[in-house]
């Protein structure tokens, strides 16, 4: 592992480089700022329960759903379609090498878009001098989930990168891969066929999958290491299939 702080070191200037982050990284802030102020106009109007940090978390996966593939579809398709990623891997770079430090760029760009809409609350904060509508407790507890969920994420987009030359490609199957492992898992859960007592095991398997149950025991402090566990061995699964999905294409040719 010794070259991966150069892949690493690499692949941000890439990533910094590339129009499709600061295409990424406006589409997020926009979406998010826009959400933000309609989450405090209704606090403005209408009396709340929820904190303005626990109902921003909510909406945590309309931008994960574009920003994700945006971050990712190019990192591995791109480099197999110009064919540097085999003239990269004649040097003495493994493909683990290259796969993590690949995912590694993506993971911390990540991670920097959403500590940006902590500006958000300072500046909530700031302004309202009202303590009551900044609680530590949520925040912590939801860029907590930021953080451990993006691992899987971003494995994704990467699994998606490396199973394909095109750039197009490789974003939708990440989109569409995201959007069962989150929707597809909740309405799953919802419906009338697992409600049957027959299922019941099944249908405790599929709530223990649910993202946005993981996201609300997360937000209120409740850090299960059971959800933890999920994430972690299902992104180092993603990038494990990653690495032997880059090897099997290159053995093809």
């Amino acid at each position: 592992m010794r070259h991966f702080l150069t892949i690493l070191a690499h692949e941000i200037r890439a990533l910094l480089f590339n129009p499709s982050t600061y295409v990424a990284a406006v589409l997020f802030l926009g979406v998010m700022g826009f959400i933000f102020a309609g989450i405090l106009n209704n606090y403005s109007t209408h009396p709340q329960e929820q904190q303005p940090a626990q109902q921003f978390f909510q909406y945590f996966i309309i931008p994960v759903y574009f920003m994700v593939p945006l971050l990712t579809m190019r990192s591995l398709a791109e480099e197999r379609r110009l064919g540097t990623l085999e003239t990269l891997l004649t040097t003495p770079v493994t493909t683990t090498e290259v796969v993590l430090g690949k995912f590694g760029a993506a993971y911390l760009l990540y991670l920097l878009l959403w500590a940006s809409t902590g500006g958000f609350h300072y500046i909530l904060h700031h302004y309202s001098r009202d303590a009551r509508l900044l609680e530590w407790g949520p925040l912590v507890g939801g860029y907590t989930f930021i953080a451990v969920s993006g691992l899987l994420f971003v494995a994704i987009g990467i699994l998606a990168s490396a199973l394909t030359r095109s750039q197009a490609v490789a974003g939708i199957l990440s989109f569409t891969a995201l959007f069962a492992l989150t929707a597809g898992v909740y309405f799953l859960g919802n419906t009338p066929l697992l409600q049957q007592e027959g299922f019941a095991s099944v249908r405790t398997t599929v709530e223990n999958l649910q993202t946005f149950t993981h996201l609300e025991d997360f937000s209120h402090g409740v850090i299960d290491t059971r959800q933890v566990f999920f994430y972690l061995t299902g992104s180092v699964l993603a990038l494990i299939f990653s690495i032997l999905g880059v090897e099997a294409k290159l053995l093809q040719g």
